[in-house]
């Protein structure tokens, strides 16, 4: 009797499972009618779904329509909306056996789900005793918190959840691999673009996944490298390896690049197609150019593989050939202005020759101009000919005359900056120092690059050096490179300055080189005023009046008032040391 009653119990509970499914399933909501206006009282629905709007069954009519959550979602407060999130942490955590560190994130990151979860929380009853009490009697679909999660939007579960399954552990599969990334290093929220493209990366068996990001390993890269690379092209964990990414890893290396190198361009939003990437290689190297001069190349322009995978040379070389350019002709422009290649330069270099076009100009001076003026042209974006002549109030003729005689007023009369801004674009210096911050990973044409021009001083070979200057020092050139995008500041000082404070820094003040990793602008720092404060910062260490390595941005970023109050104040005769210090410093 009692093994038969645990087995009747199963059923009404599978059964209860399966008619969850029926009327919380995306497909029923996505077919969901409406009644025709049919008057029919409404029987609410216990259960729950919000993968699609909230069911309301009507007797034989079943429609969708907008749930309590979306509706009034701009209405919950933060303390009810935390409390939901508690509750159902608490439900994943010790109801469902989630893992701790699962349970918070999920909970913490499915804002969708917690909204409409509150959806059957009326506004007089305490939020984690009714949904306690709702977690019951309703079971959930775990699956769409966990997507959401991960970076999913609802809209997008329908193809993803499983037909049968509304319990995370019952595909163990699933939850397996899901770990073996986290524990690689993949960071949760993008994985749901990796479940998206490539769901079978999750359905591995045990060891499987692991194996395969080994493999990895023996090619040489490293694991911020692979993270990156599976990210952008989930793909690489399906099947074999894939033959044509080798032979892009073998071409770099010919050319001398390291296997991080391809890493340190990569982001999330980044799509590459090996089979374009090597046709853009093998068309350069047909031209002429050599494992050096690619090199030089794709060092200046890292935009040319990973912005659009190459696409854009067969595009522009199309467009040159068609102004009259011959191939030798159009690849030494290519050598000589290889910013060119990015999407949005070629694409400010197209209007700006149809727009020369369009006021009349023959297509042997517009070669000409393009030629002499290709930096200039590639670098800004133009308004019409028509709204150029509407506000100078001048004919066409008269316009093609005043470009003719100086093809700089096309950019002076037609651009959409302020005409102050790019007033020496054409120099050596400007070339130069966008060239060197184009090697640093700024996007052509970006915002970013555009209030980067404006903080950095100096030459581009002076930059070079300072730059230089910090990785010879014993830092890596990525981290680096994330420290002049964190304090662009840092590359105004001269190398005879930042040599200087780095051996300030380890030999006087005795912190390790890494210390100015979390704060760079400690190089930005006049020297006067790190050899003062600190100075009164260890005579305080050697009384036993301060806390030993106190971080770099504590001691120098506070105010004067700040810095008296905590670290001169502390002792007494702090004012008087203070002083002697300040003098002595002053004498010098």
């Amino acid at each position: 009797m009692l093994i038969r009653g645990i087995s009747n119990r199963f059923r009404r509970f599978k059964m209860i499972s399966e008619l969850h499914y029926v009327v919380c399933s995306p497909t029923v909501c996505k077919n969901a009618c409406t009644g025709n206006g049919l008057s029919l009282l409404p029987v609410k629905s216990r259960s729950f779904c919000i993968s699609e709007p909230t069911i309301r069954l009507q007797t034989g009519v079943v429609y969708a329509h907008q749930s309590q959550a979306s509706v009034s979602g701009n209405r919950i407060s933060r303390v009810v909306r935390t409390e939901a999130q508690t509750a159902l942490f608490d439900y994943l955590h010790f109801t469902r056996g989630f893992h701790f560190t699962d349970a918070e994130y999920i909970s913490k990151n499915s804002p969708h789900f917690v909204q409409n979860l509150l959806s059957v929380v009326d506004e007089e009853e305490d939020v984690s005793r009714a949904l306690s009490k709702y977690f019951r009697y309703n079971p959930i679909n775990e699956f769409e918190p966990f997507l959401e999660s991960m970076g999913l939007n609802p809209s997008e579960f329908p193809s993803l959840l499983p037909k049968s399954l509304i319990f995370l552990g019952d595909d163990s599969l699933l939850l397996d691999n899901f770990h073996v990334l986290c524990g690689y290093g993949f960071p949760r929220i993008k994985m749901g673009k990796m479940y998206k493209e490539a769901k079978e990366i999750f359905g591995y068996d045990h060891g499987v996944l692991s194996s395969k990001l080994k493999v990895y390993e023996q090619l040489g890269l490293n694991k911020s490298t692979i993270v990156k690379l599976v990210t952008c092209c989930p793909l690489l964990l399906i099947g074999p390896i894939d033959s044509k990414f080798l032979a892009v890893l073998d071409k770099l290396k010919q050319f001398g690049f390291g296997n991080e190198w391809i890493g340190s361009y990569l982001s999330e939003k980044t799509t590459l197609n090996w089979d374009r990437m090597l046709d853009t290689m093998s068309f350069l190297v047909q031209v002429g150019y050599d494992d050096k001069q690619m090199e030089v190349l794709f060092t200046d322009n890292p935009a040319l593989l990973f912005d659009g995978s190459g696409k854009q040379i067969y595009v522009l070389v199309g467009q040159l050939l068609k102004l009259g350019f011959k191939m030798n002709q159009i690849f030494d422009l290519f050598l000589k202005n290889p910013q060119i290649l990015s999407s949005k330069c070629a694409k400010n270099l197209w209007t700006a020759v149809c727009f020369l076009f369009e006021i009349g100009m023959e297509t042997e001076r517009i070669a000409s101009i393009v030629a002499t003026h290709m930096e200039v042209l590639g670098s800004n974006s133009l308004k019409g000919p028509i709204t150029v002549m509407n506000s100078l109030k001048i004919q066409q003729d008269d316009l093609r005359l005043a470009i003719q005689k100086d093809p700089l007023k096309l950019i002076n009369l037609a651009t959409k900056s302020d005409p102050k801004t790019i007033e020496h674009q054409d120099s050596n210096t400007f070339v130069e120092r966008r060239n060197f911050l184009l090697r640093l990973g700024y996007i052509e044409n970006s915002d970013e690059l555009a209030k980067a021009l404006k903080k950095f001083r100096g030459r581009g070979d002076q930059l070079q050096e300072r730059f230089d200057c910090l990785v010879e020092s014993g830092l890596d050139y990525n981290v680096v490179s994330s420290m002049i995008k964190r304090a662009p500041s840092v590359l105004n000082q001269t190398k005879d300055l930042l040599e200087k404070k780095i051996d300030c820094l380890q030999n006087r003040l005795g912190y390790p080189l890494e210390a100015v990793i979390a704060f760079p602008s400690y190089l930005c720092y006049d020297i006067q005023r790190i050899n003062l404060r600190f100075s009164m910062y260890l005579w305080l260490l050697e009384r036993g009046a301060a806390k030993p390595k106190l971080s770099l941005s504590t001691i120098l970023a506070c105010s004067d008032v700040r810095f008296v109050k905590y670290f001169v104040d502390v002792h007494p005769e702090g004012v008087s040391t203070w002083e002697s210090l300040k003098n002595s410093l002053n004498s010098r």
